[in-house]
């Protein structure tokens, strides 16, 4: 009678796992079948009902059944995954007609392209770049341009001071003074690079740039400065502006001079940018200062010169009308991606 019971148990159970149609449904019969719970274990229950004599051969019986409907079903499992594995396949394959996602590129920052530009309008009369270490020594940054320990500029730089001889550089002029120390004049060089000052707000910050320009040569005069200066203004901000100087102190020029030109954003006609006057200030220049021509080793009677210097950043924000300067240095991709070209 068990023996039957047995034999039914193993035809419904093959049975079953041949009509499964998913892993799931053929985990649930093994559990029906061969589980705990399941016919067979209950079954063997009934083992007591059997003699002394019996037991050991139903029981050897039943151990073969099992085998054989647990490798069955490993067989089949192994079928179904693989039926699962290429509907899933065909489900999710690719379209390849299809557009990929857009790749954003990068691009250059607005600090580097209008260095770029800026070298490349100079470079068209006659400049060619110099740089120099961002530590400096006192000497450099301060005293070869007639800023003496004592002098009250050195207020106005606001130094960040590495110790009593060497300061993060307040401004890129130490590389004209080792350029005029190093090369013989006649010299036009340009001076971009990082400076740094304890200075930070709206519209100034702690590490900024900027670009400075030095001629030396025989015969300089402010025509000659102002005559560049207007060159390279309708160059980078375009034609039809205008140029002024307003008298001004820097220690190592003399005469010096404030920049404005007429406001590119609104023509002269008074916008937000120029607060309303129609100018706005690019920079300082100035004829170098004997004392800084002498101090590199060259005769003020032979030799004279003029020199400029524009923060990099407030060009940019002059030219592309840009309200916080700190929007330079935060690399926030949704402002940087606007100057893509």
């Amino acid at each position: 009678m068990l023996k039957e019971k047995l034999a039914d148990i193993e035809k419904k159970a093959l049975s079953s796992f041949e009509k499964a149609q998913s892993t799931q449904d053929l985990y649930n019969m093994k559990v029906a079948f061969l589980g705990k719970q399941g016919e067979l274990s209950l079954l063997l229950r009934e083992m007591g009902k059997l003699s002394k004599e019996e037991r050991p051969a139903f029981g050897k019986l039943a151990n073969e059944v099992k085998r054989r409907l647990e490798s069955h079903y490993l067989k089949r499992e192994s079928e179904l995954k693989e039926k699962e594995l290429e509907e899933r396949l065909a489900q999710e394959a690719l379209d390849l007609t299809l557009p990929g996602p857009p790749r954003y590129l990068g691009a250059k920052h607005p600090v580097a392209m209008v260095i770029d530009e800026m070298v490349d309008i100079f470079a068209r009369v006659g400049y060619s770049v110099r740089t120099g270490p961002l530590i400096e020594k006192d000497k450099y940054n301060f005293e070869a341009l007639n800023i003496p320990e004592d002098h009250p500029a050195r207020d106005l730089q606001d130094t960040f001071y590495i110790d009593e001889e060497h300061v993060l550089r307040t401004h890129t002029s130490p590389i004209q003074i080792h350029t005029m120390e190093t090369e013989k004049p006649p010299l036009r060089i340009l001076a971009p690079g990082s400076v740094f000052r304890c200075d930070s707000d709206i519209s100034h910050s702690p590490n900024f740039h900027q670009m400075e320009g030095l001629l030396i040569d025989k015969k300089v005069s402010m025509a000659d400065l102002k005559g560049t200066i207007a060159f390279f203004v309708k160059e980078f901000f375009g034609e039809g502006l205008k140029t002024r100087f307003r008298p001004s102190f820097f220690p190592f020029t003399e005469p010096s001079a404030e920049v404005d030109c007429s406001c590119p954003i609104c023509m002269g006609q008074g916008c937000r940018m120029c607060k309303n006057s129609g100018w706005v200030e690019i920079g300082g220049s100035g004829l170098v200062n004997p004392k800084v021509l002498s101090f590199c080793g060259l005769s003020p009677e032979e030799w004279q010169g003029f020199a400029f210097g524009f923060g990099i950043e407030r060009m940019a924000i002059i030219k592309y009308g840009i309200e916080d300067i700190r929007l330079f240095s935060e690399n926030d991709t949704r402002f940087l991606r606007q100057f893509a070209r």
